[in-house]
């Protein structure tokens, strides 16, 4: 099952990538809206928190400039840890949480 990206989502992952590639860190929110010309940070927000979601982006809560673009191209993998996730108890859930940080998912 691919994982499926709206055109502002994918340019979302695609600025962080870039900025990653050049400055050696990820971007801000507000350098997100200011280079992708979003009306908003809560715009950037919302596609941050969409692309965590589908399992193609990763940050650490409270943290700054922690944005990391996964290997979504093994999506399978991230769907099953998704789907496991919605679903399992909180003792599952800590163990599945450590896998994933061990795969970087």
């Amino acid at each position: 099952m691919a994982v499926k990206l709206t055109k502002k989502q994918l340019a979302v992952l695609n600025y962080i990538e870039d900025f990653v590639e050049e400055k050696g860190l990820s971007p801000t929110y507000r350098e997100i809206m200011t280079g992708l010309d979003l009306a908003s940070v809560s715009a950037v927000a919302e596609h941050i928190d969409n692309l965590v979601g589908k399992g193609v982006l990763k940050k650490t809560p409270g943290a700054a400039r922690t944005l990391e673009v996964l290997d979504y191209k093994h999506e399978e993998t991230v769907e099953l840890f998704r789907i496991k996730m919605e679903t399992c108890s909180e003792e599952e859930k800590k163990i599945l949480e450590q896998a994933m940080e061990i795969l970087d998912l």
